[in-house]
């Protein structure tokens, strides 16, 4: 793809998701989630990335198998614009978070939106590593159920089947989707070390470093969150019982 079309498939990304945000304004909100109506828009337009990427990155590997052999120069229109419409997502999220958001609240993922723009932006404008970032947005199969989990809660769900059901489904892919993916992520750069140079392996290796411990720390939450404290709760209604 010529700059010109990335440019316009990023930009055209950006204004996609802000409709889709603008068009879940004028849908009908939970009673629970309206005291923070902003919240709840950006987690489902977040929620509508993840299951367009996730989607679309396995279709990129099944459609063009060749990649998965190849993941610095081998890649198609199809995988190159997937990138391109991420990075176009992630700048939408990184302003609205910006404008609506205080930063004490958001510096985590604005942090995290930074490092993904510049290693999927640096890989679009080389038309190198398009493969290796399509394997990182594998994780969207995971956060489709992350973003599930948020909204269920908002819509104070959190005692229903629905949410213990997705949340063994999401620590489930977290640790295949997530945990797996940047550990094969991370042996493949150092297997290739020689392939890749200088500037592009420092990026991508402390990108990957950054990504595997904001990761560690989110799974160590959740896991404390939807396991360890209903356990918890369970064994003192046992004794009280």
């Amino acid at each position: 793809m010529e700059l010109s079309s990335v440019i316009l498939t990023t930009g055209g990304s950006v204004g996609f998701f802000k409709l889709v945000n603008t068009g879940f304004n004028n849908l009908p909100i939970p009673e629970s989630a309206c005291r923070n109506a902003w919240k709840w828009r950006n987690i489902s337009t977040s929620f509508v990335h993840s299951v367009i990427t996730g989607i679309w990155a396995v279709l990129c590997f099944f459609l063009h198998p060749q990649m998965a052999e190849d993941l610095i120069e081998t890649h198609s229109a199809f995988s190159h614009a997937l990138v391109s419409v991420s990075i176009g997502y992630f700048i939408y999220d990184f302003f609205d978070m910006v404008l609506n958001q205080k930063l004490t609240q958001s510096w985590e993922l604005l942090f995290h939106h930074i490092v993904v723009i510049t290693c999927f932006g640096l890989s679009v404008l080389s038309c190198r590593y398009v493969g290796f970032a399509v394997v990182a947005l594998l994780v969207e199969i995971n956060s489709v159920f992350l973003h599930l989990r948020q909204v269920l809660r908002m819509a104070s769900l959190a005692a229903s089947t629905l949410y213990r059901v997705n949340s063994m489904i999401n620590l489930g892919t977290y640790v295949v989707f997530r945990i797996n993916t940047l550990a094969w992520m991370t042996r493949w750069l150092v297997l290739n070390r020689d392939k890749v140079p200088l500037l592009a392996y420092t990026v991508g290796s402390v990108g990957m470093a950054i990504m595997t411990a904001m990761n560690i720390v989110l799974f160590y939450r959740l896991l404390r969150s939807d396991f360890l404290k209903s356990s918890a709760r369970e064994a003192k209604k046992e004794k009280e019982m």
